[in-house]
This record gives structure tokens, C-alpha cells and sequence, in this order.
């Protein structure tokens, strides 16, 4: 007999024997005495349960999808052991949710994904397309109602839906593309727009003046003020002369005494050089400028300076009815009189303002009365884009036309705000229901804070634009829509 050693393959324990296989009848297995001799049933070993055998994997292979799993639950676990006991519901493994990013977001998977009968599933997407659709019209109607409150409220309550702008301009003045691309020596400036500045001088039978003017066409279209040519304009001659010093004569086309402005005309024997008409909304204070012009008839002069200021609601012109209101560029560039009607320029050589006013100080003499002076550092040009419209305006229909609320004014408030007086009968102003006293302390968001201004506020805009007056009535702040009406000058 071969001797083996504990550990070694088919070696038996030395105190123990092979035990009995489990009874048939399903009984505990009991441990027995190699001998055979009756056992203490105190010492009766402790019954042992077999493990589960191992079920096939064939079993699972056979199972397409969860809900297969669940319905041949009994035949994964062997249940006809006796041995056996299945886990109560709770503890089995719960379905696999399937993977979002196996589809679309917010479509539907299968059937099988979502564990539920195709046919059902059909009466779910029915009922999901009908609250969808109620809810897109419930929208629809929302947003259509909100709309039409904003846009009540908005008239009513909040800023006004109007145009405050012009329109872009639209003409065939000034030369297009002669403007230097980046900004030059004020030499170079000068150099390229002496030639098409002019002296005007005017006679009359009550005397004589002098002014500046320069070339919107080179057809023989000039650009001045009013003021100066507005005494030859009823009788009296006007000359145009030159920076080459040919002397033409000169007839008016038009004139705006609302504006300051007139448009002149003369026949050369060739073309003349017109200029560049630059952007005034484009200006900005402390920009460097240039003045040309005859200040007290010296013809070519230049001088320099920034712009001051914007925006600045001044008077200009004659008086009564031929006086102006201007919303001023102002400019420390030296201006006298002389240089009425001359180009205000920018370093690119465009056309930003015409020079129309100057601000001065009375020094009383013991010889003279109170005596004007000449420059004292504040001159004021008129905004090349209301003079660019009003001279197409004038070159097309001979006349310039200007907008109007229809109210007078009290010229005696000296602000904040404008004072209305007469209110003229079927106006715009009496159509918006405004009424004589009423404060006006607003137009289109900016601050009234004179007559003055506001004038200059209305006469930014053109005929048929609504502008957005807030006033004052009886202590209580209201608001007026005026569609702006026109008159001729």
C-alpha cells in the first residue's frame, strides 16, 4: 500500500472517516462513527446545506430583454429544491434603465425600453401631440395679449414708439471721395479747401456787407447764410468772388430764415471745385477744427481751434420774424464778422458746420456807446447735416420748409422747461391736447431748458416725425405724442 502524507492529493484526515452521502429522503445528513457504534446525540454533528448549484448560462442567454428576465424568474432559481428558498420581490435586481445618450433628447424609445404595450403607447403620443397643441395656443394668445397691453402701456406709460432721428440723407452735394482717409496738417487742410471758399459782398441802398460762402456743386451752387445776403435778397446786388479772384455775379436761389441759410448761385466760365461734406452727428468735443473764411474782408484766412461744445441752442440772423434758432457746434477757432457763411472743417478736410455766430462782450468808451468786439474765443457754426438737407431743399424747390408744433411760446420763462402760450386751433400741438400753460419739460428723453431750446429741439427733426413731449399741468406730469407739422422759411 502507498503511504501518503497529509496534504497530499487523495490523503484522508487521521481522525475522521468518510461520511455517508445525504439520505435520499431528504433528511440532514448525520456524521457516523468509523465503527459503527451507536452515536450520543450530543454529539450529533451540526447539518450542513449544500450551495446552490450553478444554473447554466444557457438559461440567461435565452432571455432577450428585462421583462423576459422577470417572466422565467423561476426557472433562473431551483425552486424544486427543497433546500431552497427564492428572495422575497424587494430584494431582486430592479430593470435596467436605458442609456439617455442611446437617443435623442426628448424622443420616446421602444416599447420594449419603456415596458409598455405598442398599442397603448399610440394613445400616449395622441394624448402628448393634443396638451401640446393646447399649450401652443394658450401661448399664442398669451403673447398676442401681452403684446398688445406692452404696446398700450408703452404709449401710455413708457417711451414713445417714434422716430427721433432723420432719415439718412440722400443728395448730390458736395464730393464724394475728395475727403483725406486719416486726418492731415492743418497746412494741407487749407491748401485743399481755399479754392473753394468764396468772399460775398453785398450792396445795397441802405449799405454795404460782406461775408463767406463756399461750393456745394460745381455747377456754381453756393452755400452762405441768410443774414448775409437777406438785405440784397429784396433789393440790392450780390458778387462772389473767387479765391482765384475772379469776380461773378450772384443771384438767390432760396433762402431759410428759420435756419439761417441760402443758397446762391453764379455762372463760371469753368467748373468750380466744390467741397467734401463730412458727418456732423459724428463730432466729438475737443476734435481739432479749421474756420475759413473773409472775417472783416480779408479773404483766405484760416484759423484753429476744437470743438468746444455740441448741441448748443443759439440765436442767430436778424430779428422778428428773420430771426434764427441754431443747435450749435461750438468752436474756440477764431470767428469775427466776415466769416458768416464760411465752412467749419475737420482735419480730414469735410465740411462739418457753417459758421453763423459769434459770442461777444460791450466794452463801453468814453467816446462810442457800447461797442461789439470781435472774437473772444466762442464761435458757433450750424450742423452740416440740417444745412445739407435744407440746401437740397432750397436747389430742388427754391424754398425750405421746417417743423412746428403749432403753440407759441412765452418767452419770458426763463426755464427749466418751455412755457406754451397761444395754442393755434386744429394744430398738432392741440391735436396731442396740449394747451396754453402748459410746462414742456422734455422732448425725445432730453431736458428742456428754455424756449430756446426747445425750438431748436423741434427744428432737429422733419415735418410728419412724431416727437415725444412730457409737460406739466396743474402740478401733474403728462405726456404728448405730436406729429410735427410744417411751414415754409
Amino acid at each position: 500500500m502507498t503511504e501518503r502524507r497529509m496534504g497530499e492529493p487523495g490523503a484522508e484526515p487521521p481522525d475522521r472517516q468518510p461520511r455517508d452521502p445525504a439520505p435520499s429522503d431528504g433528511g440532514q445528513p448525520v456524521a457516523r462513527p468509523a465503527s459503527g457504534a451507536q452515536v450520543d446525540p450530543r454529539h450529533q454533528m451540526t447539518p450542513v446545506v449544500p450551495a446552490p448549484p450553478q444554473v447554466s448560462s444557457q438559461v440567461f442567454s435565452q432571455v432577450p430583454n428585462q421583462r423576459d428576465q422577470r417572466d422565467t424568474w423561476a426557472h433562473r432559481y431551483p425552486v424544486e429544491r427543497p433546500d431552497f428558498e427564492p428572495p422575497p420581490p424587494w430584494a431582486r435586481p430592479a430593470p435596467a434603465v436605458p442609456k439617455s445618450a442611446s437617443r435623442p433628447f426628448g424622443t420616446l424609445g421602444t416599447a420594449e425600453e419603456h415596458q409598455t404595450n405598442p398599442s397603448e403607447q399610440g394613445g400616449w403620443w395622441l394624448k402628448r401631440k393634443v396638451v401640446l397643441a393646447l399649450a401652443a395656443a394658450i401661448a399664442m394668445v398669451a403673447a398676442s395679449i401681452g403684446a398688445t397691453v406692452g404696446v398700450l402701456a408703452t404709449l401710455e406709460f413708457g417711451p414713445a414708439l417714434i422716430a427721433t432721428e432723420p432719415p439718412p440723407i440722400d443728395d448730390e452735394l458736395g464730393a464724394e471721395g475728395k475727403a483725406f482717409p486719416k486726418p492731415q496738417s492743418v497746412s494741407t487742410v487749407a491748401r485743399t479747401l481755399l479754392p473753394s471758399v468764396v468772399q460775398i459782398k453785398v450792396a445795397t441802398g441802405t449799405g454795404n456787407g460782406t461775408g463767406s460762402g463756399f461750393v456745394i456743386r460745381k455747377d456754381g451752387y453756393i452755400l452762405t447764410n441768410n443774414h448775409v445776403i437777406e438785405r440784397a435778397a429784396r433789393s440790392g446786388s450780390i458778387k462772389v468772388i473767387t479765391y482765384s479772384g475772379e469776380e461773378l455775379s450772384g443771384s438767390v436761389v432760396g433762402r431759410s430764415p428759420a435756419y439761417d441759410l441760402a443758397v446762391i448761385r453764379v455762372q463760371p466760365e469753368g467748373e468750380l471745385r466744390e467741397v467734401a461734406l463730412g458727418d456732423s452727428e459724428k463730432v466729438q468735443v475737443g476734435e481739432p477744427v479749421v474756420a475759413l473764411g473773409s472775417p472783416l474782408g480779408l479773404a483766405g484766412t484760416v484759423t484753429t481751434g476744437i470743438v468746444s461744445a455740441l448741441n448748443r441752442p443759439v440765436t442767430a440772423g436778424g430779428s422778428g420774424p428773420e430771426i434764427s434758432f441754431i443747435n450749435a457746434i461750438q468752436t474756440d477757432a477764431a470767428v469775427n464778422p466776415g466769416n458768416s457763411g464760411g465752412p467749419l472743417v475737420n482735419l480730414k478736410a469735410e465740411v462739418i458746420g457753417v459758421n453763423s455766430a459769434i459770442a461777444t462782450v460791450s466794452r463801453p468808451g468814453p467816446f462810442t456807446v457800447d461797442e461789439p468786439q470781435g472774437s473772444i474765443g466762442l464761435g458757433f457754426a450750424i450742423p452740416m447735416n440740417q444745412a445739407r438737407r435744407t440746401a437740397d431743399q432750397i436747389i430742388r424747390t427754391g424754398h425750405a420748409v421746417y417743423p412746428v408744433i403749432g403753440a407759441e411760446l412765452d418767452m419770458r420763462h426763463e426755464g427749466p422747461g418751455a412755457r406754451l402760450g397761444e395754442v393755434r386751433p386744429g394744430s398738432a400741438a392741440e391735436k396731442s391736447g396740449l394747451a396754453a400753460g402748459d410746462l414742456v419739460t422734455m422732448i425725445n428723453g432730453h431736458k428742456i431748458t428754455g424756449a430756446e431750446d426747445l425750438i431748436v429741439q423741434i427744428r432737429r427733426h422733419l415735418p410728419g416725425q412724431r416727437v415725444e413731449l412730457i409737460y406739466e399741468r396743474g402740478g401733474e406730469q403728462r405726456r404728448a405724442i405730436v406729429t410735427l407739422d410744417q411751414e415754409t422759411g
